[in-house]
């Protein structure tokens, strides 16, 4: 089931949380979702869930418009907030329960649906315990278990893996790809690693309006600037190196990183690349180059880039 949010406007007083922002998710693509605190990410999430009304714009899930069928969009979505609230007196199993009737689950289907959510989520050893007994991260399963209960088509995950181990965070973002495989899914989240990781697609939003869309490799791509080379070449004199390759046409200029180890970083002119040039100057001096690599950008450094102001 696709989501569908055209020029979706959210205003609280003066302050314009969501400004006009337009993107499609397409069923079986996991989309992360990113931008500073007060970006407008947990406000367009509400929107999409109906559970806030936008002053302008439109959302479709599928056939189904947020603003006019809001009780068919929430049978088909699943929803995980990012404070998460849980009944802390209830024993995961009746909560659990309590959620599946409240999504008008078929009673003869509830019970394997929990224990099915149960095994997925990881939750077999706290099952009987009450939520508020739990650590954050079980909590933190619940949540996901409670959003997932209904097999909705649609999965939007605030802040997932908050509060989870290093282990918890890799087991929950393989079943968000597993899940994803069939599912529309929109996860937010401040930890860039694990975006990176798990989603097919990046959709970065800065004061309710969208700075970026597209895949990782995308996203650097489109924000890198000339090339940056690191560099090892042994048995040669630093300064010569230095001296013969700044002559190059290619390069715009070329530092010493480490003298003992002969290392040096190079950029190239714009739009241009540097790689072949050094190679075969190194093969025509004799030297041994034992390093030759691309500095990446980042996906943290893209992110600063383009919410910094």
């Amino acid at each position: 089931m696709d989501i569908i949010v055209e020029n979706l406007t959210k205003l609280y007083g003066a302050q314009r949380a969501v400004d006009h922002i337009s993107f499609k998710v397409h069923t079986g693509e996991v989309l992360g979702f990113l931008g500073p605190n007060g970006a407008g990410k947990t406000t367009t999430m509400k929107a999409i869930t109906s559970y806030l009304i936008p002053n302008e714009g439109e959302i479709h899930l599928g056939e189904f418009s947020v603003g006019t069928q809001p009780e068919e969009i929430k049978k088909r979505i699943g929803y995980l907030p990012e404070d998460n609230p849980l009944y802390n007196d209830m024993p995961v199993i009746d909560y659990l329960r309590f959620v599946a009737e409240l999504q008008q689950i078929a009673k003869q289907k509830i019970r394997p649906r929990i224990l099915e959510m149960v095994t997925i989520c990881g939750l077999e050893g706290e099952k009987h315990k009450k939520i508020g007994e739990l650590s954050k991260g079980y909590r933190q399963r619940v949540g996901l278990a409670q959003a997932l209960i209904h097999d909705p088509e649609v999965l939007i995950l605030d802040e997932p893996t908050s509060g989870l181990d290093p282990n918890q965070i890799v087991e929950i973002r393989e079943l968000i790809k597993t899940i994803g495989r069939e599912k529309t899914v929109i996860l937010s989240s401040h930890i860039l690693a694990e975006v990176e990781a798990t989603c097919d697609r990046i959709l970065i939003i800065n004061k309710g309006k969208i700075v970026a869309d597209g895949s990782p490799e995308e996203l650097r791509k489109k924000s890198q600037g000339n090339e940056l080379l690191k560099i090892t070449i042994e048995d040669a004199d630093a300064n010569e190196v230095i001296k013969t390759l700044q002559s190059l046409d290619s390069v715009d200029w070329i530092n010493s990183i480490n003298d003992t180890d002969n290392r040096f970083e190079l950029q190239s002119k714009a739009g241009d690349s540097s790689r072949r040039a050094v190679f075969e100057t190194c093969v025509r001096k004799k030297w041994a180059l034992t390093e030759l690599s691309v500095v990446e950008t980042k996906l943290e450094d893209i992110f600063h880039q383009l919410t910094m102001n």
